[in-house]
């Protein structure tokens, strides 16, 4: 069974390994596959049209799913890897071991925010970045440059305390958890740290950076917390939604996979914490 840990305990080879087979997805042309795909689905997902990753009721299910495509794609690399989770909550500064030279890399250069140092920084010719919003090829971050502060944990625990999942009109406007998590409304903890990171993180081609990925499967395990917390209280919406995906609809671009065939995760993973 993979375990989903938190960054900060994973071993130096824990490391190294991730590393190494998020390099191999990228040198195989895989890794931007995905890069792709999340881009489509930012550009599409639109308050008064369909919205299937983004603004929606399925934003956690569509997002639980991407994460196991790409965890799967790392695991046909090493099977080994887990996805490690970032939590924000705890690890807030610049200087924390997520952006050492060893694993991530730190933040961009004040020209220009170019990543500099770490296995992604484009001087070691490994980590071009070919599905972009501009003209620019390396990866970059303005860590804290965008929004000062990261969510805290009390600001956390004001969201885990909904006990809505989601509510009509299903978008960024909506009320419940999911709309306060994805942080259209509230005090904003998802996007805030798409914010904060900076460079392609806060643009559609967000997991260009590696972080994404940590950064989603934190948010997810904020699902699970929520889940276990109310568990009376399942998603919604059930049937009938326009533009939306219902609780048995199946969700693009995979057509095979309900938010209802989501809900559990420990069929898939499970966390440290668990």
């Amino acid at each position: 069974m993979t375990v989903r840990k938190n960054q900060a305990t994973l071993t130096a080879d824990e490391k190294r390994r991730f590393v190494a087979a998020v390099l191999e997805l990228k040198r195989s042309g895989r890794y931007d596959a995905f890069v792709t795909t999340h881009n489509a689905f930012i550009m599409g997902d639109t308050d008064n049209g369909e919205r299937t990753g983004h603004r929606s009721p399925s934003f956690l299910p569509w997002h639980r799913r991407f994460l196991l495509e790409f965890e799967r794609a790392l695991q046909s690399v090493d099977a080994s890897v887990a996805l490690p989770y970032w939590d924000w909550t705890t690890d807030r500064s610049t200087r924390s071991s997520l952006w050492a030279p060893d694993f991530l890399g730190g933040t961009g250069r004040s020209l220009d925010g170019r990543v500099m140092d770490g296995p992604f920084a484009a001087a070691t010719g490994n980590w071009p970045v070919s599905v972009r919003v501009d003209g620019r090829t390396y990866l970059r971050r303005a860590l804290g440059a965008g929004v000062r502060e990261l969510p805290t944990g009390s600001e956390v625990e004001s969201v885990l305390a909904m006990a809505t999942y989601d509510s009509a009109p299903w978008n960024s406007a909506s009320d419940g958890f999911r709309n306060h998590l994805e942080g259209w409304r509230g005090v904003n903890l998802h996007n805030r740290v798409h914010v904060w990171v900076g460079g392609q993180m806060g643009t559609g081609v967000s997991p260009n950076d590696p972080v994404f990925w940590l950064h989603h499967a934190f948010v997810d395990k904020l699902w699970a917390r929520w889940q276990r917390r109310h568990p009376g209280v399942g998603y919604a919406p059930a049937a009938g939604t326009p533009d939306v995906v219902d609780l048995h609809e199946t969700m693009k671009p995979w057509n095979d996979t309900t938010p209802a065939d989501l809900l559990d995760h420990t069929p898939h993973y499970t966390f440290d914490t668990d």
